[in-house]
C-alpha cells in the first residue's frame, strides 16, 4: 500500500514536469547522471502509475459498496427475524387467551356440578359468585399501577372510568337506573344456567348456552336495526334446530325438557343483557368495563342479599349446620367465574372478540371430554347431532359482515394467480422449444 501511494505521488510529480517540458518544447527529464530519458519510457511509467492508482481507488470504492450492501442485508434479515418473532409471540398470546377462556368456563361448569352433590342451593351460589365481581376494578387498578407510566390516584381513575354512565359520572340516580336492570339480568343468566346444570349434563348446557350468539343477532336485527345477513339467519335456524333436537332427545318429557328451557332462558337473558348494554352504554374500554362489572357486584351485595335470606328462612334453599357449607367448592366456583369475566374483558380489549367467542365454543368439547372420561357419560346420537349443529351455527355467527365480498376477492385472486402461473409456464415452454430448435438448426413456431 505504501508503494502504491509513492507511485501515485511520483506520477503526479512526473506529470507536472512533463507539463514544464512541453512548455520548453520537449517531453523529457533528466536522470541522476544528467542524461535524457526518452519520452516513451517516461510516458509508459506515468501510465502505469496512473493505472495502479486508479485500480487502488476503484478497489476501495468497490469494497465500501460491498460492505454497505452486506450491512443493509444484515439489517433486513434482522428486521425479518424480529417481525417473525413478534408474530409468533402474538400467536402464542392469542392461543393462551383462547385456552384460558375455555378452561375457566369448563372449570366453572364442572365445579358447579361437583358442588351440587353436597350443596343444592343455586341462588346462593349465584349471589356468592356475583359478589366477587367487586374485586374486578381493584384488580384493574393494580394492573394500572404496575404498567402505566403516568399513575393516577384511585379516586381520579374511578371518576375517569365512571364516564361509561355519562358525562356526569356515577350518580345515585344513574346507579339505580342503569345498574338495577343489568344486575337483574346478570343474576337471572347465572341462576338459570345453574338450574340447567341440575337437570342436564355440562356438555348439553354449555352447547345450549352457545345459542346466545344467535339470540344476540336476532335482537340486534330487530331492536338495533343491524345489517341483515343470510348466513347468520341460517345460523339462528341451526341453533333453534339444535334446541329442538336436544329437547326431543328424551321425548319432550321429564327433566330434559325443563333443563333445556332453563338453558335457553339463560342464553336469552345473556343476549338481552348484551343488546341493552350496546343500546344504552355503547362500547367500553377495559377500565370502564371493570368499573361497570364491579358496580354490578356492589349492587348485588347491597340490594339482592335479601333474596338468599328469604330463601333460607322459607326453606327453599336451606342448609344446616353452617359448617356443612362447602366453602372450598364455593370459592372455587366464584374464583373461576371471576377469572372468566376478567379474561373476557381483557381479551376483548387486548385481542379480538372473535377469540373470546372461539374460547367459549371450545368449552363444549372440553366439557364433553370431562363428562366422558370422568363421569363415564354415554352420548346419544340425537344429543351429539344437536350439539354439533349448535356449534356449527355458533361458528357461522362469527363470520364478518363482509364475508361474501372477502370470499369473492379471495377466489378472484386465486384465479388471477393461477392464470399468471399458467402464462409463465407457457412462456418458459415456448422459450425452451425455440432454444432446442435453434440448436438443431431449425426454428419452431408454436401454434396458438
Amino acid at each position: 500500500m505504501v508503494l502504491l501511494i509513492l507511485l501515485c505521488r511520483i506520477s503526479v510529480f512526473m506529470r507536472h514536469r512533463g507539463v514544464i517540458g512541453r512548455r520548453q518544447g520537449m517531453i523529457c527529464d533528466l536522470d541522476q547522471k544528467g542524461r535524457f530519458l526518452p519520452s516513451v519510457v517516461l510516458n509508459a511509467f506515468i501510465t502505469c502509475t496512473t493505472l495502479y492508482s486508479s485500480f487502488f481507488c476503484f478497489s476501495g470504492e468497490e469494497g465500501t459498496q460491498t460492505h454497505t450492501e452486506s450491512s443493509s442485508q444484515e439489517a433486513d434479515s434482522q428486521t425479518r427475524c424480529q417481525s417473525c418473532t413478534s408474530t409468533f409471540l402474538k400467536l402464542i398470546w392469542r392461543f393462551l387467551i383462547i385456552l384460558s377462556v375455555s378452561s375457566s368456563w369448563v372449570g366453572t361448569t364442572q365445579f358447579v356440578k361437583i358442588t351440587f352433590e353436597t350443596f343444592d342451593c343455586p341462588f346462593f351460589m349465584t349471589w356468592f359468585s356475583t359478589n366477587w365481581n367487586i374485586m374486578i376494578f381493584p384488580i384493574y387498578y393494580s394492573g394500572h399501577l404496575a404498567t402505566a407510566q403516568e399513575k393516577q390516584s384511585p379516586i381520579k381513575k374511578f371518576r375517569e372510568c365512571s364516564r361509561i354512565f355519562g358525562e356526569d359520572g356515577l350518580t345515585l340516580k344513574l346507579f339505580l337506573k342503569r345498574t338495577a336492570p343489568f344486575s337483574i339480568l346478570w343474576t337471572l343468566t347465572n341462576y338459570l344456567y345453574l338450574l340447567a346444570l341440575k337437570k342436564l349434563t355440562a356438555t348439553d348446557v354449555s352447547a345450549l348456552f352457545c345459542c346466545n350468539k344467535a339470540f344476540v343477532f336476532l335482537l340486534s336485527w330487530i331492536v338495533l336495526k343491524d345489517r341483515f345477513m343470510g348466513a347468520r339467519i341460517v345460523a339462528a335456524i341451526m341453533a333453534i334446530t339444535g334446541i329442538v333436537m336436544m329437547a326431543y332427545a328424551d321425548g319432550f318429557q321429564g327433566d330434559s325438557i325443563i333443563g333445556v328451557a332453563y338453558a335457553v332462558g339463560s342464553a336469552s337473558t345473556s343476549a338481552l343483557y348484551k343488546v341493552l348494554f350496546k343500546m344504552f352504554l355503547g362500547s367500553a374500554n377495559f377500565g370502564e368495563a371493570a368499573h361497570f362489572v364491579s358496580t354490578l357486584g356492589f349492587f348485588n351485595f347491597i340490594f339482592i342479599s335479601i333474596t338468599p335470606i328469604i330463601l333460607y328462612f322459607t326453606k327453599v334453599e336451606y342448609w344446616y349446620p353452617f359448617s356443612a357449607v362447602p366453602w372450598g367448592y364455593l370459592c372455587g366456583v366464584a374464583g373461576l367465574w371471576l377469572a372468566f369475566n376478567i379474561l373476557v374483558n381483557v381479551g376483548v380489549v387486548l385481542t379480538y372478540p372473535i377469540l373470546i367467542s372461539i374460547g367459549t365454543v371450545l368449552s363444549v368439547p372440553g366439557n364433553a371430554a370431562v363428562d366422558l372420561l370422568k363421569h363415564k357419560m354415554i352420548f346419544s346420537v340425537v344429543r351429539l347431532g344437536a350439539t354439533i349443529i349448535i356449534c356449527i351455527g355458533f361458528l357461522l355467527m362469527l363470520l364478518p359482515e363482509e364475508w361474501d365480498e372477502i370470499t369473492l376477492r379471495f377466489i378472484n385472486s386465486l384465479k388471477e394467480k393461477k392464470s399468471e402461473d399458467h402464462t409463465e409456464d407457457m412462456t418458459e415452454s415456448s422459450v425452451h422449444t425455440r432454444s432446442r430448435s435453434r440448436a438443431n438448426g431449425t426454428v419452431s413456431i408454436p401454434l396458438a
